[in-house]
């Protein structure tokens, strides 16, 4: 479960880095994002909650270029 929480910890940093570097007019919307990561031992808790947040960016992102009729894939 570590190596899970390790990597979403990675692909957050990763698609932020990306949000940042390449649409930096959507860093408000990142930094206005709620992020309640329980600091409860529990991996399967955090895993979720990372995943969650993930999801949410991955969401804004695709939300934005779907608006301007980009494709990021």
């Amino acid at each position: 479960m570590e190596k899970l929480v390790h990597a979403l910890n990675d692909r957050i940093l990763s698609l932020t880095m990306r949000i940042r570097e390449t649409y930096p007019e959507l860093s408000k919307y990142i930094e206005e994002m709620p992020v309640s990561i329980p600091n409860e031992p529990d991996p399967h808790v955090q895993a979720k909650q990372l995943q969650v947040y993930y999801d949410s960016l991955k969401n804004i992102l695709n939300k934005y270029a779907e608006g301007h009729g980009w494709d990021l894939e």
